[in-house]
């Protein structure tokens, strides 16, 4: 098996595509089950975020395994496979490594070094586990993912300024508004994680007062308990909508929550941040008089935050030194199955003889019997250990993999495909 990572971001697909492409929370354990269940693909994690859709995936074959997700996200989304592949990026063994610790360490991220993505990747990483369809090969990809992101985070300043997506898109806000936020009202629409993120960000800019609302009452209640705020019956969006400054959109509606008509009713001049996929803001509405919109794909033009080239660089020297690291778990990983091969032939060779030993030998007592056995097994036994534990050295090198393949020649070893690393050339596609 290989890794094989798929998917869509800000990079790729504007917001239309990615609003056909994004998987619900609810949705995505049914579509991990559909990926394992294709027979190419034996793990599965799906990564959902506002800019980003994504698989991680062990797979037994790269062409196989490419076409059972392209097609798995094309009935998803309902967009024809020939048209999906030209919004795809594809990376293959190492790449793929390379890319989810980029991820992780929010170096491809909208907004570079944002820390949000590790804790959706977490997310999406235990609603894996939940399903079973993370296996040994993604559960080290997830763990270590997840351990880097953190490093980056940790040993460089590249979130130093605390940015994110809700901070870019207040940049441009504050343009609009003669660069000062400051007692400027608005409104969150939305209680998750991207609502209660919005909230935090808006209150340490100085902006208020802020309201809440929220289609369930209780959660809109909590935040805004919990950062001074008001919170706002959902019934009375069309009345707060026309007192306000500032609309910060994040919620999960599968439909637009602002739509053309609603919007027309406001009267006043207004800046809605739409940050939520599929969008919250109708696109019919764009062009009413007075309204500005905001949203993932004016985000991912502006690229207006950016930590320093320094900090950067830091980073990605981090993820080079940990891709090598994972590569030889990875190539030590691969011979332990020939190893096994290999002492398990051992074995049968003993066996074998000590049934022809005992066909001539009659005589010999059961204890006999027993210490003839276990010396045989003994002087097997501290036969193989130096080179099999000197093997395991060799093969986490660079260029390791000659080596089970040199055990399984020498010995005639019969390994099963599915615990060997798939031999197709690492392709990285457009990122």
């Amino acid at each position: 098996m290989n890794l094989l990572s798929i998917g869509a971001s800000y990079r790729t697909a504007d917001v239309a595509v990615l609003e056909r492409l994004v998987i619900p929370e609810s949705s995505v354990p049914d579509l991990l089950q559909r990926l394992v269940a294709q027979p190419y693909v034996g793990e599965a994690v799906v990564v959902s975020t506002c800019n980003r859709v994504e698989v991680y995936a062990a797979v037994s074959g790269f062409h196989g395994g490419l076409g059972d997700i392209c097609n798995v996200l094309s009935e998803h989304s309902g967009i024809p496979a020939t048209e999906l592949a030209g919004h795809l990026y594809v990376h293959y063994g190492e790449a793929a490594v390379r890319h989810s610790f980029r991820v992780s360490s929010g170096l491809d991220s909208m907004v570079v070094g944002e820390a949000q993505i590790l804790g959706q990747l977490r997310d999406a990483y235990h609603a894996a586990t939940e399903v079973d369809s993370a296996g040994r090969l993604l559960h080290e990809l997830m763990q270590q993912t997840l351990r880097v992101g953190k490093r980056a985070h940790a040993e460089t300043g590249i979130d130093k300024a605390g940015q994110s997506v809700v901070t870019a898109a207040l940049d441009v806000a504050a343009e609009h508004l003669g660069g000062d936020l400051t007692g400027r009202s608005a409104l969150i629409i939305g209680a998750g994680a991207m609502g209660s993120l919005s909230v935090a960000t808006l209150t340490r800019s100085g902006v208020g007062p802020l309201r809440i609302t929220n289609r369930s009452h209780d959660r809109a209640d909590r935040l805004a308990e919990a950062y001074g705020a008001i919170a706002i019956p959902f019934d009375q969006l069309d009345e707060v909508l026309r007192e306000v400054d500032i609309v910060v959109c994040a919620t999960a509606s599968t439909e637009p929550v602002l739509t053309r008509e609603r919007l027309e009713r406001v009267g006043k001049d207004l800046i809605v941040l739409d940050l939520a996929v599929p969008r919250d803001v109708a696109p019919d509405a764009a062009g009413l008089p007075g309204l500005t919109v905001v949203d993932i794909d004016s985000l991912a033009n502006s690229r207006r935050t950016s930590p320093a080239a320094a900090e950067t660089a830091a980073v990605e020297q981090i993820v080079v030194a940990e891709v090598d690291n994972f590569l030889g778990w990875l190539r030590g990983a691969e011979i332990a199955p020939t190893v096994a091969a290999l002492r398990t032939r051992a074995e049968e060779v003993v066996s074998a003889e000590m049934r022809k030993l005992m066909s001539r030998r009659p005589e010999f007592t059961e204890e006999q019997r027993g210490d003839v056995s276990r010396t045989l097994h003994r002087v097997v036994q501290q036969l193989l250990h130096s080179p099999t534990v000197r093997v395991r050295q060799l093969a986490a090198e660079p260029g390791g993999d000659q080596y089970a393949a040199l055990l399984r020649e020498l010995f005639d070893l019969d390994v099963p495909l599915a615990t060997q690393a798939d031999a197709v050339p690492e392709i990285g596609g457009k990122a």
